[in-house]
């Protein structure tokens, strides 16, 4: 490792040396602790530098951290925690305040908590009071056991990746619980990932996104051992991420579109004030980015931004650069190197080209997975060695895969089947529009009838009206939603991912059909 790189949080800062020493003796507090191999080491943390030293320390003793979205509700946490049974829960002092049910019956069954007090630069990102942001009761304080521990040698013979949770969007969550690998194929597996996120020594990283989500944490994680600087946001703001790009010469990110988005509804005089030249290399993914987007991007940021489609479970399938997304508008590239990708119809048959299929698919370099507890379910979405995650798509001639939506997602009106992901790409382009989200509900002829939720950009005012002939001059007239309604604000997560389960729950209840 770089002994003369930095970790930057705020006003605060690590060295390379400090963190490195810092991770070894997590590790020997998660040991002391009774963590060993195949136990969990569950995080309810926000984005800093104890994420990745409770997450390498666990590594270090064979064990999965698990990442917990720490937006979770009380009973979402227990549920969490009674499936992945951790041994040890590290969590911020804010965050472990507002679940005190869920810790109060895990600890019952021997889950020790371990506290960090949260960071001031947390506090300011999200509002918090002092006196929730420091450690309170009897638990254990993160700091002061790394600071009296010695340092643990790495010794590992295998190594174990994080256990993620899917989101739960459309159901409980499941935890991914991948096998362990040798210290050779995690390797292989690493520069795979050097590949995506276009990681090498000496870069310079920010992390915007949530590190509980998979996609950030596998760039930063991998990150973190090659970073000359890798800064950390607390939270994403727009023209925060701009200064932040200035003053450390950023030249590697990861986004979901939803940053991009509001990245550009910034004013172009606020825009132009900062330089980002230093970027080298940005990548996408995570949700479906809308070609107009990404043009808007690639115009004013360069040929630098690049997109890939995975998933938790399925990891990277496919890639393209800027040159291929203005080529090929709304692609999300061809198969990685090493990756399997294929559109199948509900026979399990290779559909033609340009014809919508689910989509499956397998990397090589990554370790097979099975859900925690749930070994059954892990079997149902495997067709000839190839697994999904239930999306929609298609391949041209060319062998470039399109995204039309989620299986799920898909409305099927009067016995068309329409792909609400297309419609509220274009819908995100409409200037006062913040956020959208478009889906079916009951209709007595059609079965289903397209429904959209907007949210407008504070002071503005939109009418239904203005959305349907703004979207009938873009879209097929079939495809523009009957009914729109308005709402101050989406449930969308920080990872990008909207919880349209939320949302569609008031209009399908009652009803005998699944929402």
């Amino acid at each position: 490792m770089n002994q003369e790189a930095a970790f930057f949080s705020g006003e605060r800062s690590l060295s390379r040396a400090g963190f490195q020493s810092r991770v070894l003796r997590a590790g020997n507090v998660l040991a002391s602790l009774g963590v060993g191999p195949g136990d969990a080491v569950a995080l309810l943390l926000r984005n800093d530098f104890c994420f990745f030293e409770a997450t390498y320390g666990a590594n270090l003793v064979g064990a999965y951290a698990v990442p917990i979205n720490w937006h979770s509700t009380d009973d979402e946490l227990a549920y969490l925690l009674e499936d992945s049974q951790p041994r040890v829960l590290v969590g911020h002092a804010d965050l472990l305040a507002g679940v005190f049910g869920a810790l109060t019956h895990a600890k019952r069954r021997g889950m020790q908590v371990l506290v960090v007090e949260t960071a001031p630069e947390l506090a300011a990102a999200y509002g918090l009071a002092k006196e929730v942001c420091l450690a309170r009761g009897e638990d254990p304080l993160w700091s002061a056991l790394i600071e009296n521990a010695a340092e643990l040698p790495d010794q590992r013979g295998e190594v174990i990746q994080s256990m993620f949770y899917t989101s739960g969007t459309t159901g409980s969550p499941k935890g991914v619980r991948r096998l362990a690998q040798s210290k050779s194929g995690a390797e292989t597996l690493g520069r795979i990932r050097d590949r995506i996120f276009g990681l090498s020594s000496g870069i310079s990283a920010l992390v915007p996104g949530p590190l509980y989500h998979s996609a950030p944490n596998s760039m930063a994680l991998r990150a973190a051992s090659q970073a000359q600087t890798m800064v950390l946001m607390p939270r994403f703001d727009s023209e925060e991420c701009l200064r932040l790009i200035e003053k450390y010469r950023i030249t590697n990110m990861f986004m979901v579109p939803t940053m991009l988005v509001r990245l550009l509804k910034l004013p172009p005089a606020v825009r132009a004030q900062y330089d980002t030249t230093s970027l080298r290399y940005v990548m996408i993914a995570a949700a479906p980015c809308p070609a107009e987007v990404k043009r808007k991007m690639i115009h004013w940021w360069g040929p630098i931004v690049h997109e890939f489609y995975g998933s938790t479970e399925l990891g990277y399938m496919t890639i393209c650069d800027s040159a291929e997304s203005l080529r090929k508008p709304g692609t999300v590239g061809r198969a990685v190197n090493g990756a399997r990708v294929k559109a199948l119809d509900s026979n399990g048959n290779e559909v033609s080209v340009g014809e919508p299929g689910e989509i499956f698919g397998r990397l090589s370099a990554f370790p097979d997975f099975t859900y925690n507890n749930r070994d059954e379910e892990r079997a149902e979405i495997e067709r000839d060695g190839l697994i999904t995650c239930g999306d929609m798509g298609y391949f041209d001639r060319d062998g470039y895969l399109f995204l039309c939506d989620r299986v799920r997602d898909m409305v099927i009106s009067g016995g068309v089947n329409i792909y609400p992901a297309e419609i509220e790409a274009s819908l995100l382009g409409m200037p006062g529009v913040a956020d959208c989200a478009v889906f079916g509900v009951p209709h007595d002829e059609y079965g289903e009838q397209l429904l959209a939720i907007v949210q407008c950009v504070t002071g503005h005012s939109l009418k239904a009206e203005d959305i349907k002939t703004y979207l009938r001059e873009r879209i097929a007239g079939f495809k523009v939603p009957r009914r729109v309604e308005f709402q101050r604000e989406l449930p969308r997560e920080d990872s990008g991912k909207i919880f349209k389960r939320r949302l569609r729950e008031p209009y399908w209840r009652g009803e005998s059909r699944k929402i």
